[in-house]
């Protein structure tokens, strides 16, 4: 009889432990929390994926990388598991040789990218992407802009936006083969921060230029938004503009390369160390990838 009454007792105290350990939160130890699986990511595209800012200032290969950019910050956070960076400085969409682009390089195009990546984009959870802004033109912007004559200013990116139907159609046709190749992942398709703060920021160049570079930079991303809303994939456009708001080339805080002492750097109105960290911040804002590896 008092052997069952010592068990009953011990039954009560075990059960009322365990209702205050979970009243506390001692649901299970932290030691052995298996980790959240992390996603299988590859990058695409042009200068600012290819990490142009971060170190650097001069290109000195055809496909030219600087590091730490924004994709290696992403995958130092351990949430991703990086298979490729397979972006290049100065990538155009595409190149037809028997119209050839003036911006051409010799740094494989996007398209040139994908082909080369089929094994890893084929197993690939997340996408990202940088491209278009040479198509479209934007060396020929801030060469014309960086001088005083507004004129000529104004009139380069009015042509530059007159011709941005033609770049959304390019733009589609890649977010799709992207996704033919991989068929799992979420494409993030990076925007652009506007380079100058006219109104807050150094002289450097005439203000109605600065604002007139600032609307191209605005004009492309409401191209690139709706090339991703009509392409039918599963991409999703990435809004930078806020985050840099006060962090612009001319800025007293940029995050933005801009080294006027030197000849022309390959690196300048790319994204510096910060501005990648800001980018990377960004990506994984807006897609979350702890998300994307529980589908």
């Amino acid at each position: 009889m008092a052997t069952h009454q010592a068990r009953r007792r011990l039954a009560a105290l075990a059960g009322g432990l365990a209702v205050l350990g979970l009243s506390l939160g001692f649901v299970g130890s932290p030691a052995t929390a298996a980790p959240p699986p992390s996603v299988d990511y590859v990058a695409l595209g042009d200068s600012y994926t290819a990490g142009t800012g971060a170190d650097g200032l001069y290109r000195d290969t055809p496909c030219w990388q600087s590091h730490p950019g924004y994709v290696d910050v992403v995958a130092d956070t351990g949430r991703v598991n990086l298979l490729a960076n397979l972006a290049c400085h100065g990538a155009l969409l595409t190149f037809d040789p028997e119209f050839p682009s003036p911006f051409y390089n010799g740094a494989p195009t996007v398209l040139e990218q994908i082909a080369l990546g089929q094994a890893a984009l084929h197993n690939a959870e997340l996408v990202s992407i940088t491209a278009g802004a040479i198509d479209a033109g934007s060396l020929l912007a801030l060469q014309a802009c960086a001088s005083p004559d507004t004129a000529g200013c104004a009139g380069t990116v009015n042509a530059i936006i007159a011709n941005l139907p033609v770049l959304e159609a390019g733009l589609e046709g890649i977010y799709q083969t992207i996704q033919a190749s991989a068929p799992q992942a979420t494409i993030a398709v990076m925007g652009n921060p506007r380079l100058f703060d006219p109104v807050n920021g150094v002289p450097v160049i005439p203000v109605e230029n600065q604002a007139k570079v600032n609307q191209a930079i605005d004009a492309l991303n409401q191209t690139i938004a709706k090339a991703v809303a009509e392409s039918r994939t599963n991409a999703k456009f990435v809004d930078v503009t806020k985050r840099f708001a006060g962090h612009a080339a001319n800025s007293l805080e940029p995050w933005i390369v801009l080294d006027f002492r030197l000849p022309l750097p390959d690196a300048n109105f790319h994204p510096n160390v910060a501005g990648h960290q800001a980018y990377a911040a960004a990506l994984v804002s807006a897609v979350k990838p702890a998300q994307l590896a529980k589908r």
